[in-house]
């Protein structure tokens, strides 16, 4: 017997993306350490929000600071 498998259409797993990125997960991520990191906060480059003692920047705040570079860089 043969058999025809056809992969499923698009991912069907709900979306896992953060919503919310860790201090220092920004920082690995972009390559800065601590001084460069709370300039940009300073600078309102980036937005974050506080949870408890912890500090996060919203996943949207840092892609919009992504696109930005991305737009200096054109």
């Amino acid at each position: 017997m043969n058999y025809s498998v056809q992969a499923a259409q698009g991912d069907l797993r709900p979306s896992m993306k953060k919503l919310l990125h860790r201090r220092k997960d920004v920082q690995d991520a972009l390559s800065i350490g601590h001084d460069t990191f709370y300039k940009l906060v300073a600078r309102g480059k980036l937005r974050t929000v506080k949870i408890g003692a912890a500090t996060f920047v919203p996943d949207d705040s840092l892609r919009g600071f992504l696109r930005s570079l991305e737009q200096e860089a054109a």
